[in-house]
């Protein structure tokens, strides 16, 4: 291994805007799609059960590859491996909005999945790497932009497309945004000389796809399946224990390298980061999810005004971001982590006091005010998770950060539907206890029209509404276990190791600055 000074990177403004075009691209495919399934289902006449793999296929390859980026990287070059990605990624995009049949919808996806699976821990490590030291915390605003952003377009976005042109076009949409990306990584990337040949650990890839595929699958299928009391859901469960079990022992003993390199786990800054991202990638994935069907289901908002809501809470994660960038070197990075946290704590106790009466304003006020939490914590997180490791395994590291975000949303989503549903019928039942004849109370004037006790039409109209009110106790329990979560983590802070003096392990490995293969 040979190290060298950190070289000035040529065209490195469009080498961003190239690798950002490829982040963003990836994290409205995460989302994009959730609003054209019925349009979907109709077309290639699918059931709910059977449409849903088309999101799964996506979820659980993308998952199942993540992990295998850093390897890959460090075996071929990040250019290469970029490029094969976004290709890749593009013309999966284009096979997707050609299918003809669910077969074909749910193939292409997965193979969407595979491919898009490197982008986002490329697009971080590549701008870390072609960034000095000093400028690391705006490199990181700038990721964290197309992190957030993505996602939060991608409802949005797809309804629209979807309204006005067709499904397929939440596909087609990639294809000049793919190309163009394709463009600037070919012209304006070049590739590292620093290229490892390592053995390919199989052993340790097969036992953590198992883990990781059959964790998501379990998460992604779980509630369509009613959870244990689905034999399909223990199958899951027990191929995901078994698979972490194998993985862990193999790690620890195995001679050599292993898969997950046994280095990233002695950086505590880089496993408490991690913990953190994965916290914040619940509580963010877990507040979109809730958000848009309750103000759908229990406030009748149409879809479209419903996905409008979250632009506040990306607006915030922008500022926030392009305020924190330039404190990086200045205050220490774990105050600034401390005081997201604490943002994002206070965004979910004004969640907890939303109630059915409320009008738009408080969705809007506390989404910003989420958003700007967050965004202070995620710039100093990567810098303190990943400044300080030496570049064989910056890339790895990136993208086991990444799997553990895109975790932390799927477990963060599970858990909280799951206690939804959960939480909605037990209220419902405690609150129907006082809904009897004899209750002077639910007799007029006290009881307004439609609701009645006498009338089928009333009981129906009373059950209507005893559900909404159910429903609305258990959002706002769910908002109040995320604030917990949010607080809850704050301990781990006590943990990271602040850097004084600039990392050098980063501005050894330039990806662009070194001569073409």
């Amino acid at each position: 291994m040979r190290e060298e000074t950190f070289a000035p990177v040529p065209n490195r403004g469009m080498l961003t805007i190239s690798i950002m075009m490829a982040n963003i691209m990836q994290g409205v495919d995460n989302s994009i799609l959730n609003v054209a399934l019925p349009h979907i289902q109709g077309s290639l006449s699918a059931s709910l059960d059977q449409i849903a793999w088309a999101l799964t296929s996506y979820i659980v390859c993308a998952a199942i590859m993540m992990p295998l980026t850093g390897w890959l990287a460090g075996r071929f070059g990040i250019k290469y491996i970029f490029l094969i990605s976004v290709i890749g990624f593009t013309l999966a995009s284009a096979l997707c909005g050609a299918a003809t049949s669910l077969g074909e919808l749910v193939l292409f996806r997965a193979l969407q999945g595979v491919a898009g699976a490197g982008l986002v821990p490329l697009s971080q490590a590549t701008l870390l790497q072609i960034n000095p030291p000093e400028r690391h915390g705006r490199a990181m605003a700038v990721f964290g932009m197309g992190t957030i952003c993505g996602p939060i377009m991608g409802p949005a976005l797809g309804g629209w497309l979807t309204y006005e042109y067709s499904w397929r076009w939440v596909f087609y949409i990639n294809l000049p945004v793919g190309t163009l990306c394709t463009l600037g990584v070919l012209v304006f990337m070049r590739q590292t000389r620093y290229v490892h040949r390592e053995p390919f650990d199989f052993f340790g890839f097969l036992s953590l796809s198992l883990g990781i595929g059959a964790l998501q699958l379990m998460l992604d299928r779980g509630e369509l399946k009613d959870w244990f009391n689905s034999s399909e859901i223990w199958i899951e469960a027990t191929i995901a224990g078994l698979g972490f079990y194998l993985f862990a022992v193999h790690t620890a003993t195995a001679k050599g390298r292993s898969f997950l390199d046994r280095e990233l786990l002695t950086s505590i800054n880089f496993v408490i980061g991690t913990v953190l991202m994965f916290a914040g990638g619940l509580i963010m994935t877990g507040t979109l999810a809730l958000l848009s069907t309750m103000l759908e289901n229990l406030m009748n908002y149409p879809p479209m005004t419903a996905g409008l809501t979250t632009m506040p809470r990306a607006l915030g994660g922008f500022a926030a971001m392009f305020l924190v960038a330039p404190l990086i070197a200045r205050v220490d990075n774990r105050l600034i982590i401390l005081f997201g946290f604490l943002l994002t704590a206070y965004a979910m106790w004004q969640m907890t006091q939303f109630s059915l009466q409320m009008g738009i304003m408080p969705v809007i006020v506390s989404g910003f005010v989420q958003g700007f939490g967050l965004g202070c914590t995620q710039v100093p997180l990567n810098i303190m998770a990943l400044s300080t490791l030496p570049p064989h395994i910056l890339t790895q590291g990136t993208a086991i950060r990444s799997v553990m975000r895109n975790l932390g949303g799927s477990i963060g989503i599970s858990v909280l539907v799951s206690q939804l549903a959960q939480n909605t019928q037990i209220v419902h039942a405690r609150l129907i206890e006082r809904l009897r004849p004899d209750n002077p109370l639910m007799h007029a004037p006290f009881l307004p029209p439609p609701f009645s006790l006498s009338t089928p039409e009333g009981i129906a109209a009373l059950n209507n509404e005893v559900t909404r009110q159910a429903a609305m106790v258990s959002y706002i329990d769910d908002f109040r276990l995320m604030m917990l979560i949010a607080l809850g983590v704050l301990p781990l802070l006590l943990l990271l190791r602040t850097t004084r003096e600039p990392p050098t392990a980063i501005s050894t490995a330039p990806v662009a600055a070194t001569a073409d293969d």
